[in-house]
């Protein structure tokens, strides 16, 4: 997107981050389609920190979510620590002010397995947890689908990041049907939850063997 098509409440903050940064400020990016922004600077100190601390409750007030703020490379020396994260601005931002910082950025492809991988095994050690927990019941058990389904629905979106071919399976398709639901009868709870948790485990065992 051009950075003339910025809205007005993301200009409020870029106005108050070149104030407090002046020249240090090299680039400010928004991402997550506009919901989140990315401030880069020179450097970064406690006194800015409080002065952006005064300025947060105006950009609330705008419908603005407080900024991430990285001094100049941490971004970069970053990229190993938070694959998933960072690689999803790197693959989708808007610059809204200054240079375009991630032009030669690039998340390797070993970080980016590592990070789906625990990703996708902390989701299935969860489900089985909560299983376990909520004693098999189905009234719970439609809660326990509901609650993670938009959780499953990112980890098949970093999976394809991982490799665009995967297919989640059938099994996978009516969970992805449930995210932003609001009621799941019971039985069909009950039919779904043992397709769910083979969607899971083959999700797992495709990362766990996946070589770029």
């Amino acid at each position: 997107m051009d950075q003339s098509h910025a809205s007005a409440d993301v200009r409020v903050l870029e106005r108050d981050l070149r104030r407090i940064f002046g020249t240090r400020l090299q680039s400010l990016v928004t991402y997550g389609g506009g919901a989140h922004a990315l401030a880069i600077v020179d450097t970064l100190t406690s006194d800015d920190l409080h002065a952006c601390a005064e300025r947060t409750g105006a950009w609330h007030d705008a419908h603005v979510a407080t900024p991430l703020l990285l001094a100049a490379h941490e971004f970069e020396s970053s990229l190993d620590a938070f694959p998933l994260e960072f690689g999803a601005i790197l693959a989708e931002h808007t610059v809204v002010f200054g240079k375009a910082p991630f032009d030669s950025l690039r998340v390797e492809p070993a970080d980016l397995r590592r990070a789906v991988e625990v990703q996708a095994r902390s989701q299935l050690v969860h489900l089985r947890e909560a299983f376990m927990e909520i004693g098999g019941r189905p009234n719970h058990l439609s809660l326990l689908i509901l609650d993670s389904a938009p959780a499953f629905k990112a980890l098949i979106e970093s999976v394809h990041r991982l490799d665009p071919s995967f297919d989640a399976g059938q099994a996978a398709k009516p969970i992805l049907a449930l995210v932003g639901a609001h009621d799941l009868a019971a039985g069909e709870a009950e039919r779904l939850f043992p397709g769910y948790l083979e969607a899971l485990e083959r999700l797992v065992n495709h990362v766990d063997t996946w070589t770029a």
